[in-house]
This record gives C-alpha cells, sequence and structure tokens, in this order.
C-alpha cells in the first residue's frame, strides 16, 4: 500500500512503469528489499539501482498513470442476464482490460472467463523465482475471487471457451453460453513443443500453476535438470535452477545460446556468465526423443545418437497462439489473432485482442510492457470515449540473467550486421544500422 499522503511538497506520489518487464515503481511503496524505503522519489533513487525483476536500470523506466478508479456497484449474488463485456483469459491481459474498464464505468457488466482460478501475478517473476527462494503464495498478489470481488465483475474460473460466434455476439463455454455486447480475448499463447517430446515427461512453464508444480517436485532437494531450449527463457530458468542448487543442462540448437537475438560476441559473454554459475551447456544438440528409464529418470535421446538422462526435464521451446477458437469463428489469423495495430479492433465485430495472443503487422505481440496501454485503448473504445489509439514501439529487451545480464534496445534484425562500439572485461556495447541510422543497440 502506498503512503497516506506525501509530506516533502512535491506533489503526489507518482509512478513509473519499467519498459522491459512492466513493472510499476511506486514512490510510496518505494523498493524496501532493494534498500529504497517507501516515499522514495524516482529522481532520488541512485543511478545503479536495477528492476527487482529483470535488472533495467532507473533510465528504462517512464512516467506512467494509472486511471483514478470509480466506485464500482456492488456484485450481483445471482448471474446477470443483460449482455455485457466478456474476457477470455484470465492471465495480465484480461485483467488489465477489467481494471481499465473499471477505472472509467462502475456498472457495465463484465465476466472474464479463465481457464485457471485468475489468480493476479507478475509473469517475468517465473523465470527467477526459484533462486530467490520465492513460493507460490509469495508470487501470488491477489486471488481471482478477491480481484473479482474488488472490480465487481463475475469471474468464470476454470472455464474454457470452446466456441465462437461473431454473428451472434455469442461465446460458447465450458459453463455455458455468453451473450455479449463486446468481446476481448486475452488468452495469451501457449507452450510450443516440438514433435518427439512427450508432454507427460517434460515440464513447461508459462503460468502460475505451471511453476507452483514444478516447484513442488524441486522441493524434494537438489535434481539433476536439463532444459530444452536456450532462448530468453531457457537461458534465465537455466541459471535460476542453478542458482537454486540444482544440477542444471542447458540444450541449445546452436553453438551459442540465443543465436537467433545476439550477435556471437554477446553470445559468448552469456555462455561465461551461465557456465560461471555451473550451467552445462550443450550446444548444437537437438533432442528427437524423451523415455522413462527404470531408475525414474528421464532419458534425452539426442540427434547425434547420443543421450543423457535428467530427473527433471523442462521445455522452453517457445509459444504458440491457440488459433482453434478464433479461426473456427472466421477471424483473421497470421501467427496469432490479427488486429488493427491503433485500435485493437479484431476482423470480428465488437471483437478486441491484446497481450501474447495477438499478431501486428505479422508478428506476434509477445511483451508484458505494452499490455497496460493496450488495455487503455480497448476500454476506451467500449465504453465509446476519445482515445489517440495505440502506437506498438518495441519495448527493451532485457535478458534477466544476473550473471551476463543484457539490454536490448530498438529493433534487431537477424541478417543485419552489428558493429563493436565499446568492448572491455566488463563491458560490451554493439550497435545495428541502416543507412547510417542506429536501429538497435545491446548493451551486455
Amino acid at each position: 500500500m502506498s503512503l497516506p499522503e506525501p509530506t516533502d511538497g512535491l506533489g503526489p506520489w507518482q509512478l513509473f512503469l519499467c519498459r522491459a518487464c512492466g513493472l510499476i515503481y511506486d514512490e510510496g511503496e518505494g523498493d524496501p528489499d532493494s534498500g529504497l524505503p517507501p516515499g522514495t522519489r524516482f529522481a532520488d533513487i541512485p543511478d545503479d539501482w536495477a528492476c527487482p525483476i529483470c535488472g533495467v536500470t532507473k533510465s528504462d523506466f517512464e512516467p506512467y498513470q494509472r486511471r483514478a478508479h470509480v466506485a464500482p456497484v456492488p456484485a450481483p449474488t445471482v448471474p446477470q442476464r443483460r449482455p455485457g463485456v466478456v474476457i477470455v483469459g484470465g492471465g495480465i491481459g484480461g485483467w488489465s482490460v477489467a481494471e481499465a474498464i473499471r477505472a472509467e464505468d462502475a456498472g457495465v457488466p463484465i465476466t472474464l472467463v479463465s481457464a485457471c482460478d485468475g489468480s493476479l501475478y507478475h509473469k517475468p517473476e517465473l523465470s527467477v523465482a526459484l533462486g530467490r527462494g520465492l513460493t507460490p503464495d509469495a508470487l501470488r498478489r491477489e486471488t481471482g475471487a478477491a480481484a473479482a470481488a474488488r472490480l465487481s465483475l463475475r469471474l468464470m474460473a476454470d472455464t474454457v471457451a470452446v466456441g465462437l460466434s461473431p454473428e451472434r455476439h455469442a461465446l460458447r463455454t465450458t459453463r455455458g453460453t455468453l451473450p455479449y455486447t463486446h468481446l476481448v480475448l486475452a488468452h495469451g499463447a501457449r507452450p510450443a513443443l516440438p514433435d518427439g517430446l512427450d508432454p507427460a515427461l517434460c515440464w513447461r512453464v508459462n503460468d502460475l500453476a505451471a511453476w507452483s508444480s514444478l516447484h513442488a517436485e524441486l522441493a524434494r532437494g537438489p535434481r539433476t535438470v536439463a532444459v530444452i531450449g536456450a532462448g530468453m527463457v531457457g537461458c534465465e530458468l537455466a541459471e535460476d535452477l542453478a542458482r537454486a542448487g540444482h544440477a542444471v543442462t542447458l540444450l541449445g540448437a546452436k553453438a551459442l545460446p540465443l543465436p537467433e537475438l545476439l550477435p556471437e560476441q554477446a553470445g559468448r559473454r552469456l555462455l561465461a556468465g551461465l557456465e560461471g554459475v555451473g550451467v552445462r551447456y550443450r550446444g548444437e544438440s537437438l533432442v528427437s526423443g524423451l523415455s522413462r528409464r527404470p531408475d525414474g529418470t528421464v532419458a534425452l535421446a539426442l540427434s547425434d545418437g547420443t543421450s543423457l538422462a535428467a530427473a527433471t526435464v523442462i521445455a522452453a521451446t517457445g509459444l504458440a497462439t491457440p488459433s482453434r477458437l478464433v479461426r473456427g469463428a472466421g477471424l483473421a489469423f497470421e501467427r496469432g489473432i490479427v488486429v488493427d495495430p491503433a485500435t485493437l479492433r479484431t476482423s470480428g465485430p465488437d471483437i478486441f485482442a491484446l497481450g501474447d495472443c495477438v499478431s501486428i503487422a505479422g508478428r506476434p505481440c509477445r511483451f508484458i510492457e505494452p499490455i497496460a496501454r493496450q488495455a487503455a485503448v480497448i476500454a476506451d473504445a467500449i465504453l465509446g470515449r476519445a482515445h489517440p489509439g495505440y502506437a506498438h514501439a518495441a519495448p527493451v529487451i532485457r535478458l534477466k540473467t544476473r550473471s551476463a545480464p543484457i539490454a536490448l534496445h530498438g529493433t534487431p534484425v537477424a541478417d543485419r550486421p552489428w558493429h563493436v562500439v565499446e568492448e572491455s572485461e566488463h563491458r560490451l556495447a554493439m550497435e545495428q544500422r541502416q543507412g547510417g541510422d542506429v536501429t538497435a543497440w545491446l548493451a551486455a
């Protein structure tokens, strides 16, 4: 909770948004774990302070204004008969839209359909929580039921959307059909599992429920863990697991981790950092199959004919947006739900989408930071209020590996050469250029 009222004469407490992970710094709350007591003004934060989630410095924060909430009307004790706004997805996208609508309108009926229990948590924390000794309860900021009561909305937890009729303005779920005036799709993306990986033999960590189950398994004591996939999540999980005391092998398809994003110099620094905390990296290793061994461990068959065994296997092999619901409804889909880049409207009438499940200009939008702005645009459109529109901009990409933190700004292009600006034992700075302009830059 923020302090009741500032007394320094500088006006109300201000909020600042991390452009890398979406964390909101509240001056009233401060960051006591990092030595910033409640009431620490953003201007007074030391320049070397780092975001407690992703590690970027204060220069990558920007002012943020949360809408002042109007008092919601009491939630009805029986299901509402009149149509209203239906939101599909109990993650940060769905709840952000509900918050944005309630900030402007206390009475419009809202139903939130969630395949899980709808708990509120900050998703970027999942890949750094084990090494910090966090528990599921510590990560859960609010239960779905409490949030529903606070926002006076109907929460349909553990409910799956199975059909959509844009013409009838009706959503079919495992608990019945819901009419709507406006529909918001915020159901995110799911882990993509390559052929040959038995889902019963490997973990996929993309939500709090999956992380909680993995946490329970790892709580038995130090284990041998194989992480398949050396992208951002794979690298972060591998380091986090090693810091939590497990013996970790990270398997990547290329000689260096994160090859699709990092130039060779940065990839080598990342590899050295991971190895420095005890992660064993096996590059150019594709997993062709998994099988259970007599001793209970899992055998990983590799494409080069070798194999390794691990007590726990985690697949960090990318995300894919579920398409069955939207394709069945005839909505445009291209690597995600196609939305208008300014209004976030889909090709269906009165249907919006945001977050991990959308595609903007043919590219999935897999970032946390833009969600608050996306939610504000959708809320104003639903309520008939003027809004300048959503302007998509590439957020800071921050690799949350403390052993080798890396930040990427701008829009990196895979085939474009990188130029070294500075290289020393403790720092690497590189940039990409086009036509004399810097289009992306990297700091490691």
